[in-house]
């Protein structure tokens, strides 16, 4: 390979709605030298590779769309999965995006050359692209968390996790167990309950569900949004919802009283759901509503009412062959469901791949060492060209959508400026990571995550260092930030002006 030729300007990792709204967003603002990598064969992240049973976005659909492109046909106002992945490939096709993803690739190693401002990129077939800038884009809720359970090799039945869903097996007739009551639990309990011979649902920690203001949305519906302002209005409405119900609720829990009022509606609505006052107790979360991801439904609690459903909360001591050993109780079971949720504040997930920046220093040991943080959720220092979307401190609990328009809007600036300055190395600098750091940790106060009933939440919140990497902030903050920061914040170094080697060009560029 010809070392001062790189293959793409920017290597966009991901191919779900962080990479689509990424490659989107740098198409739109003329940087057209990039390429699109994932280890899926399709697009959507989240949504192409989990498809079990009642999957659906868990905040209004407005909310759950980019702003620029705004869709008038969800069928409910929280739409399913399929239509999520739907509009993934809508996006893809109408900003011509395919010809610029490559598929079934997974990257294992980046590498920084410091000595031509790169990165070099190792792909699980040991092959090797270069580009300027790399963007990770690789979401939180595509890696499936499996549970250290003594015994769960032994199970000779069918095991299978939420996020790798069997739609070859069927559940008809079969004594079921899940292991999880989070977010995906909520959804795929009520559905598979009226199908199969026995349910047991495995319980660790109960979640917080409040009613769900989801409704079919006809065609009448539908004619309104398309007339002057009227997706405008819904998504006002919509987001006002979701900023209220999280990040305003949990960031601001010591000033403002979202939090408890949603705590007496979620009392109410598990009293009026459940009919077993012992069931109802084991249902009752002991921990303040925010400390660990809620979810909204109005068919996950009445569940618990069905002759055929049973609820374990002692621990699992031990997977057998036929089945769950729970507290001197065996449950024989056919299907095991993991519903276990997602790798996302641990190794192995930001990134999803093997990260070394200058003097090769590897990005896990480096939040190892000093916490997981990043300037404004995107950069950290030593790891120049590198830009992540779902970084430390990047999300605020409002939608994903949300989040990629804010940070793809800081890189943009990044880039401008670079190319402005026919620089060929951001960085951000060490004082302004550890100013942001420090402004994190010092809005720990008016948080909900540092109540003391957070601690019998076991929410993937917190982190192996107990700190929750939330940006403690709004939603407009967040955008008002992004558009603001301080470009002296980073520097903006020029190849050929430190040494003698010219600067490199892209090979989209040289042909």
């Amino acid at each position: 390979m010809n070392s001062t030729v790189v293959d793409h300007e920017i290597i966009i990792v991901g191919a779900g709605f962080s990479g689509i709204g990424t490659a989107i967003a740098l198409r739109e603002a003329g940087f057209d030298d990039f390429l699109m990598i994932d280890d899926a064969d399709g697009v959507g992240g989240t949504w192409h590779w989990n498809t079990y049973p009642g999957i659906a976005v868990d905040i209004p659909s407005f909310s759950y769309q980019y702003s620029f492109e705004q869709q008038r046909t969800w069928s409910r106002v929280y739409a399913p999965g399929r239509e999520l992945k739907a509009y993934a490939e809508h996006c893809v096709h109408k900003y011509g995006l395919r010809p610029r993803i490559r598929f079934s690739t997974t990257i294992t190693r980046a590498d920084f050359d410091e000595t031509l401002h790169l990165w070099r990129l190792r792909t699980g077939d040991d092959e090797e692209l270069t580009a300027r800038y790399v963007i990770a884009a690789t979401g939180v809720l595509t890696r499936p968390k499996a549970p250290e359970i003594a015994g769960a090799e032994r199970f000779t039945g069918v095991t299978m996790h939420t996020a790798r869903w069997d739609h070859d097996q069927d559940l008809r007739g079969k004594r079921v167990g899940i292991i999880g009551t989070g977010a995906s639990a909520v959804q795929v309990i009520p559905e598979i309950a009226p199908d199969v011979a026995e349910l047991v649902v495995f319980q660790r920690t109960p979640i917080w569900c409040l009613p769900r203001p989801d409704t079919a949305l006809p065609p009448m519906v539908h004619r309104l949004l398309g007339l002057p302002g009227g997706t405008l209005l819904t998504r006002w409405l919509s987001q006002a919802f979701v900023e209220l119900t999280f990040p305003l609720a949990a960031h601001y829990y010591r000033v403002l009283p979202m939090a408890k009022l949603g705590e007496r509606s979620g009392l109410a609505h598990l009293k009026a759901q459940v009919r077993d006052p012992e069931v109802r107790e084991k249902l009752t979360p002991k921990y303040a509503l925010g400390c660990k991801r809620p979810s909204f439904s109005n068919d996950y609690l009445k569940t618990f009412n069905r002759a055929n459903v049973r609820l374990d909360t002692d621990p699992i001591s031990e997977i057998t062959a036929t089945g769950v050993h729970t507290a001197g109780t065996h449950h024989q079971i056919d299907v095991l469901i993991m519903a276990t949720g997602f790798k996302v504040m641990e190794s192995g997930n930001m990134p999803t791949f093997d990260l070394h920046g200058i003097d090769g220093v590897r990005l896990e040991d480096w939040w190892d060492t000093h916490r997981l943080q990043a300037y404004e959720g995107v950069s950290v220092p030593g790891f120049p060209n590198f830009f992540s979307i779902i970084g430390p401190y990047g999300y605020n609990g409002s939608s994903y959508f949300a989040l990629i328009e804010m940070q793809t809007r800081h890189i943009l600036r990044l880039l401008r400026e670079a190319r402005r300055k026919h620089a060929t190395k951001i960085e951000v600098t060490p004082e302004a990571n550890d100013r942001f750091f420090q402004e994190m940790l010092n809005r720990r106060g008016t948080q909900v995550f540092w109540q003391d009933s957070c601690a019998l939440a076991n929410s993937y919140y917190f982190d192996k260092n107990g700190d929750v990497p939330l940006r403690a902030m709004s939603t407009p903050e967040g955008f008002w930030r992004a558009a603001h920061f301080n470009l002296d914040d980073y520097t903006f170094d020029t190849l050929g002006r430190s040494r003698s080697t010219a600067p490199t060009t892209s090979r989209a560029a040289a042909h």
